[in-house]
Formats: structure tokens, sequence, C-alpha cells
């Protein structure tokens, strides 16, 4: 989410001139949450949705997959993918492009951003995969593959009347 996004307010029941939610906010609230949940496409095209860990670094967003696990085969098919976290009185979700990370120093900073935020002591192995002592149970045995999300659209559903009427689509150029 590196440059700054066009918004919308998208709440049918706004007044004019309502003021769309900052993009700074949703940032903020976005990183503040420690649980999120990942939809992907499996390959006959049904979704697949599973909550996952996140990280924001530089505004963008990093998670993790096994390479063995149907997320990851699911990226590896159709990168496209939305990740959605419920914030204090806002609904974020963020749709968009996903890549494999394998930049040595991004990756350092995305695992720092890991053990500062969950306390997950994840290593990063010669092939540029994270390693860790444990995984969330559901995740399977390392090693992790990295990918980051490049955003298309992010939509901020507020869940209360002050925030629900500036509902917010961002979205970002081409």
């Amino acid at each position: 989410m590196s440059d700054e996004p066009s918004a919308t307010v998208i709440a049918t029941d706004a007044p004019p001139g309502t003021e769309p939610l900052s993009w700074e906010e949703i940032l903020r609230r976005f990183d503040e949450e420690r649980w999120y949940w990942v939809a992907t496409t499996r390959r006959e095209g049904h979704p697949h949705v599973r909550p996952v860990l996140a990280v924001l670094v530089d505004t963008k967003v990093y998670s993790t997959s096994s390479p063995k696990a149907t997320k990851g085969k699911n990226l590896e098919l159709h990168p496209e993918c939305s990740i959605t976290a419920r914030a204090r009185a806002i609904d974020i979700v963020i749709e968009g492009t996903t890549t494999w990370v394998d930049d040595r120093q991004l990756l350092e900073r995305v695992a720092s951003e890991y053990r500062s935020k969950y306390g997950w002591p994840v290593t990063i192995q010669a092939d540029g995969m994270f390693d860790a002592p444990y995984g969330a149970p559901t995740a399977g045995a390392p090693p992790y593959r990295v990918y980051e999300i490049t955003p298309s659209r992010v939509y901020g559903f507020g869940t209360e009347d002050e925030l629900g009427v500036r509902s917010t689509c961002f979205r970002f150029s081409a």
C-alpha cells in the first residue's frame, strides 16, 4: 500500500459532503489488530478462507504460508486474494494480488515485525523461507513462504454510527 489511494464514501446514507475515512486511520487500525482472515481461490474456482497472522511493513501487508498448504498452492495458481480484519469500529477488507518475497533485507524486516507483534521467533533459512520452533496447529510444520499483498481496493466499513456513514472505498491506480 505504497501510494496514497483515492477515497470515496460508499455509505448509501451518507449526507452530502461527508468526509471519507482517512487512509492513515485505516492503516493504523489494521496494524493494531492481531487476527486476520485471508480468502484465496481454489484450483476449481471455489473460495478458501483461513485465519492468518499478518504484519504491516512500510504500509504493505505480509503473511506466510507453507508451500504444502492449500492456501499456498492457491496463491501459486491464483495470486489474487482478500485479507480482512475486524478493527475497533471498522471492518477492513483489502483486495489485491500477492507476490512471494525473496529479498533478504525485506524478509529480515518482516521477521522482525512478526517477532515484535506476535512474539513468534521466526528465523530466515538460506532459501528465504521462515523457520520457527512452532506454527499454528492448522499451518503445518515449517518452513513458511512470505507473501506480500499489493492492494487494488481497500474497504473500511464503519460499524458505529459516526463511522458507518463514512464507510470508504480506497482505490489504487494501476
